[in-house]
This record gives structure tokens, C-alpha cells and sequence, in this order.
């Protein structure tokens, strides 16, 4: 009987195989001399951490909670045609996607084994041996997308960077929509998941200034609009719930990344307040890895999700400092630094990031470059601001001047 982990070391594809967590725990050579990794850089790391991958039009394909390993929890193989796993150099590289989901009473700690292949567009008799080789490697054959359980058919919505959706691993084509404020409508909804909109406040987000008769007419109209769309991907039209003269998205079958990025930074302040550094780190890491960007980026200048990208914005900013610091206490100021730098592309003018980064370069003992970070916030403060920095920016700037 073939054994899961010689899946991986026999193949003649780059392979790998993850645990339930999807750690990475077997790596074999080819899929080194394909990403660049070597295998202990990559064991115990989640795959989504090492492929990073997207789908060809820039949607997260890795995330700690994403489609593969809701399939391998279900023991249903999971497999991507086309998509872009970043190289250890930092370039893309084009890769198919396959695997086996391994059940647990075969193997407790291999979830699954994945093959990754060069991109190439596969002809019937590529997939006809494929499906043969599968059949080789222990029996467990890849089942069709129209056999998935009825229970992976959920809603995955991404609002951090680019808005997309996807239901039962496949991207909806929203540029197919035929009304696009249908779009507009669901992203005001999913703003306020879970609590009713006022159909005033509906109107005033779609179409500001527009007569309220004409705009009801508008939005019923719409509201149908998006039902359809969500009855033609499968799901239930009743997402869209209508209560007492006002609109909200029902939550059950709804997976938004902003709630996960959310609730992983409540598991790691947990666990950081009782002492489980590592553990929080984690799952900092897990939802810095969500944060894909601003919230809705593309609708920047819209008043109604205003708030809620600030407020996302500060949590994110707040947790990149929170993981510099854990990785400070452990010595590896080079990995805090480049958290705080991360940082400064979202807020080049948040003076407290500017002092940190100043301090770990410091202290890495590169001094000449926290110098120069401090002279690039006074300048910076100066142009934006019109102020000098705080006097403890000041303090630190001395300190670090006569350590030379």
C-alpha cells in the first residue's frame, strides 16, 4: 500500500503535504527546484504562508481559512487549473494546482498531499492520465466539481484589497453581473453583516440625491436584481433578508475575510494577555495574511464604508506593531523592522512606528540607518504635519546619537 508521505517523496511533480492546520510537513526536491525552498525552510509553515498564492486576476487564492482546507476537512480533494504562487526570490510563478485529501483514519497527521505543475494548458489526454495517476496513488480519486458536498457551497467574500466573491472554490464573475449596483448593494450589506440597513440609509449610499419614490422603485428593483445573481450560483436568494422596511445579509453560509482577520486578532490578544507569545504570533500572522489590503480599496471614496476601512485600518496597523514587538522580545529585530517598515506604506506618518523601527535598527546595530529614519520622519512630519516630533522620538534620536 502506498503511504501518504511517499506520495510526496516518489513523485515526479513538485509535492508537498500539510496537516489538518495545513502545516507543511513533507516537501520533496522538485517542488524545491520549483519554489526555491529548501525543505527546512519551509516545514511547520503554513502552505499558505510559503505559496502565497493568488488566481490569475489577483484574488487570494491562500488564506488561513481558505476553500482547500475546508474540502480537506471534508475529505474532498481540491485542485486549481491556473494560478500564481510566489517563488523565495519574491517573482511569480505560474502553476496547476492538484491534490489528494488524505482521511484521518488512514493517516492522523497528513490532511492532504498537493501537486503543483508549471502552468500549461492541459489537452483531454493530459487529464485522462492525470485521472489515472490519481487512481495510482492510493485510490483516492478526485470526485467532480458537481459532486462537492452541498455543505462547501457557502458564500467566501473578500473585502480586504480587492472585492471578490467565490462559491465552491470558483470566482464569481461579477463583470458578468448585469446590474452592477447590485455589487454596490451587496458591499453596503456585508459592511453591515448581520444588521439591518434602513432602507433611507440604502438610498442615500446608491443614489444620493435621487427623489425617495424613485429610488424605492430603484432599490426593489436591485434587491431583486442581487437575488437572482445569488440564486443562480447556488445559494439561497434569501442572503438578502428583508425586515421591517429595512436590508441585511444573513450570516448563515457567509464567510467574510474581514470577520476572520477580526476574530484571529481576538484569539491572539487572548492569547498574548496569558503569556502565550507563540501562540499569538500565530495567530497574528494568520490575520496579518488576510489583510490584503485597505477594505473595499476600490470604493476609497465612498462615505458609507468610510468607517468601517479606518477601523480596520487601525487593527491592522495595531497588529503589525504588536508582531514587531513579539519578534523584538525574541531578538529577531530584523523580522521587527520589517514589520514596522510594512507598516509605514499604510501610514507613513504614524510617529510611534517611526520610533520603533528607529529603535530595532538600533539595536541590530545599524545605527547610520536610525539615524537617517529619524531624519526622514522630521522632514516628513514637517511637510505633512507642520510639527516636530515628539519629544520622545527626540529622547531615543539622543540616545541613539551618542551610542556612536
Amino acid at each position: 500500500m502506498v503511504q501518504a508521505r511517499d506520495l510526496v517523496t516518489f513523485s515526479s511533480d513538485a509535492a508537498f503535504a500539510v496537516d489538518p492546520e495545513l502545516r507543511v510537513i513533507a516537501w520533496n526536491e522538485r517542488a524545491e527546484e520549483l519554489l526555491g525552498y529548501r525543505e527546512a525552510e519551509v516545514l511547520d509553515r503554513p502552505c499558505w504562508d510559503v505559496l502565497q498564492g493568488l488566481f490569475p486576476d489577483g484574488r487570494p487564492l491562500c488564506t488561513p481559512d481558505c476553500h482547500a482546507k475546508l474540502c480537506f476537512g471534508c475529505c474532498q480533494p481540491y485542485g486549481v487549473r491556473c494560478c500564481l504562487g510566489r517563488h523565495k526570490e519574491g517573482h511569480w510563478v505560474k502553476l496547476s494546482l492538484s491534490s489528494i485529501a488524505i482521511p484521518q483514519a488512514h493517516d492522523e497527521e497528513i490532511s492532504a498531499v498537493i501537486f503543483l505543475r508549471p502552468y500549461e494548458a492541459k489537452l483531454a489526454s493530459d487529464r485522462d492520465r492525470d485521472r489515472d495517476r490519481d487512481r495510482a496513488r492510493g485510490g483516492v480519486v478526485a470526485r467532480g466539481e458537481e459532486e462537492r458536498d452541498k455543505g462547501l457551497n457557502l458564500l467566501r467574500i473578500f473585502t480586504l484589497g480587492r472585492f471578490a466573491l467565490i462559491v465552491g472554490g470558483r470566482g464569481v464573475p461579477l463583470e458578468r453581473w448585469r446590474r452592477k449596483q447590485a455589487i454596490t448593494l451587496l458591499k453596503v450589506l456585508v459592511t453591515y453583516r448581520g444588521r439591518a440597513v434602513p432602507r433611507e440609509q440604502l438610498l442615500e449610499a446608491l443614489w444620493p440625491g435621487l427623489p425617495e419614490p424613485r429610488g424605492r422603485d430603484r432599490l426593489k428593483v436591485t434587491v431583486y436584481a442581487l437575488r437572482q445573481e445569488l440564486g443562480a450560483l447556488g445559494l439561497d436568494p434569501d442572503l438578502v433578508h428583508t425586515e421591517n422596511g429595512a436590508y441585511l445579509l444573513r450570516r448563515e453560509g457567509l464567510w467574510v475575510d474581514a470577520d476572520v482577520f477580526e476574530s484571529r486578532l481576538r484569539e491572539g490578544y487572548a492569547l498574548e494577555r496569558r503569556g502565550q507569545r507563540d501562540e499569538a504570533l500565530r495567530c497574528y500572522r494568520e490575520a496579518e495574511a488576510l489583510y490584503g489590503g485597505d477594505y473595499l480599496e476600490e470604493d476609497r471614496y465612498e462615505d458609507w464604508c468610510a468607517e468601517e476601512r479606518e477601523r480596520l485600518k487601525e487593527l491592522y496597523l495595531d497588529l503589525l506593531q504588536r508582531m514587531a514587538a513579539l519578534l523584538a522580545a525574541e531578538g529577531d529585530y530584523a523580522g521587527a523592522a520589517w514589520l514596522c517598515r510594512k507598516a509605514l506604506v499604510r501610514e507613513p506618518v504614524r510617529e510611534t512606528i517611526h520610533r520603533a523601527l528607529m529603535e530595532y535598527l538600533w539595536k541590530q546595530g545599524r545605527r547610520d540607518e536610525a539615524l537617517a529614519q529619524y531624519r526622514r520622519l522630521r522632514e516628513l512630519l514637517a511637510r505633512e504635519l507642520d510639527v516636530d516630533p515628539l519629544p520622545e522620538t527626540e529622547q531615543l534620536y539622543q540616545k541613539i546619537l551618542a551610542s556612536g
